[in-house]
């Protein structure tokens, strides 16, 4: 159980933390001063030391039990106790892909961002890449990409459009919420739900990654189906932090983010007052590498579902809004097969990214904190290099694809890529040489 601090440094806000809760859509309970969840009722007359209690919710009121997400806050202020909003200048990001250029059918790719000179924090960081759909309609998603060089100082944020999944690449952020505290570094992932107030402080001085904003169905771990009831990411390995509060007066800034546009409201305390919460929509945090790989020990390479990590599902069964999907080490050893990704076209999109290491279909180009988008129907498969030393090894011997950690936000719906994705200076414009010299093999008089 954590003691109530009046903390703003972050020295002080990670001697405050204390562990985490563990589980995925738990129904938690955690108090950070002893008997402040109210017994027996949500929203008692008096709630203890004269806090106040409040809902938030993440679904419908009336969505299946199965599905329902919320939470009950006891906190020193409701969240309604801010100065009205402002509009401010958003920046980098964007909130309609009806607006943004024709999407070219081409395979793309990016460098990495460059890490900001002037001083510049999370949200000022924010570059949006692509995405599809629109918050207005709640469905869809937007792909951001952040470079920050500055902790968050007196201002705190939330998104209204969509919840959050945050990939640092480099640098490891320190996340001060509503719900407690959560470290999260380069090979693990945070979520943050739609709603959620929060800061990000830079415990190494800068930080790069990447972020999927999903404006649909809330993110859920996929249905095992015939792999059974282990494997891929195990629930208990989600950490959820520990109630955490803050009680500082002062003037700060609350920044929310509304079907794309920025807004400003001064409020004149710390939004993270919440003493004690109960509920399921909380956000937590995820080790990439636990995650339990699952492959053919057979022959031929298996569809990348198999790496899923998340999903947001759609109206359609079988067919997701967004999945998240990893390509972390693991063992090939499949027999007389082509091993790494074959050469394929999708009906979905594909935006990758990549946080450690190297991509086994991509061995030049696609580096840490790069991107690529490879759109529906976009022919895409390993360069000329991975082919052609793929097809001359000995598959009679297992092989180890060791130190990597690539993933990819898969979506149903073209992912639009932004006016500053396509004439950024980091897009790749050679990156279609790749594919230029694969060779033709074909020899009609030898099979």
């Amino acid at each position: 159980m954590n003691t109530a601090t009046d903390l703003l440094t972050p020295q002080g806000v990670a001697a405050a933390q204390a562990g985490y809760q563990s589980g995925f859509g738990n129904e938690f309970a955690t108090e950070a001063l002893s008997g402040a969840l109210p017994v027996g009722r949500n929203s008692p007359q008096k709630a203890p030391y004269g806090l106040y209690a409040e809902q938030i919710s993440g679904t419908a009121f009336t969505a299946p039990r199965s599905h329902n997400r919320r939470s009950w806050l006891y906190r020193i202020r409701p969240a309604a106790v801010h100065l009205p909003f402002r509009q401010i200048d958003a920046g980098g990001i964007v909130g309609d892909f009806a607006a943004v250029p024709p999407t070219p059918p081409n395979q793309l790719r990016w460098d990495p961002l460059p890490m900001p000179v002037a001083p510049t924090d999370f949200i000022e960081g924010w570059v949006t890449m692509a995405g599809n759909g629109s918050a207005e309609s709640m469905n869809g998603c937007a792909i951001h990409m952040y470079a920050a060089n500055r902790s968050m100082q007196g201002r705190f944020f939330y998104s209204a459009d969509g919840e959050l999944l945050i990939v640092p690449q480099e640098g490891r952020l320190h996340l001060a919420t509503e719900f407690g505290l959560i470290d999260v570094a380069p090979q693990e992932i945070a979520v943050i739900p739609r709603g959620c107030r929060f800061r990000v402080e830079l415990p190494d001085g800068q930080a790069r990654g990447y972020i999927c904003e999903n404006f649909g169905a809330l993110l859920q771990l996929p249905d095992l189906g015939p792999i059974g009831s282990n494997g891929l990411a195990n629930p208990r390995d989600f950490l959820t932090p520990h109630a955490w509060y803050e009680d500082v007066e002062g003037e700060f800034e609350l920044v929310a983010k509304l079907h794309g546009h920025l807004w400003s409201a001064p409020i004149r305390h710390s939004p993270l007052d919440v003493v004690a919460w109960h509920g399921s929509y909380a956000p937590c945090k995820y080790d990439l590498r636990l995650f339990n790989t699952i492959g053919s020990i057979s022959y031929d390479h298996p569809d990348p579902s198999i790496f899923l990590v998340l999903q947001s599902p759609s109206d359609t069964p079988g067919v997701d809004a967004i999945d998240f999907v990893i390509f972390p080490p693991r063992w090939l050893v499949a027999e007389d097969t082509f091993r790494p990704p074959w050469f394929h076209r999708n009906v979905a999109s594909e935006f990758m990214g990549l946080i450690h290491g190297a991509y086994d279909a991509k061995a030049e180009g696609f580096v840490p904190g790069g991107a690529s988008l490879h759109n529906c129907m976009s022919g895409h498969g390993p360069d000329a290099e991975t082919f052609e030393k793929a097809s001359a090894a000995d598959t009679a011997r297992p092989h180890k694809v060791a130190d990597t950690m690539a993933f990819m936000f898969e979506t149903r719906t073209v992912i639009k890529p932004t006016r500053f994705a396509l004439e950024s200076s980091q897009l790749q414009s050679e990156y279609f040489r790749c594919s230029q010299d694969i060779k033709k093999n074909f020899n009609p008089e030898r099979k």
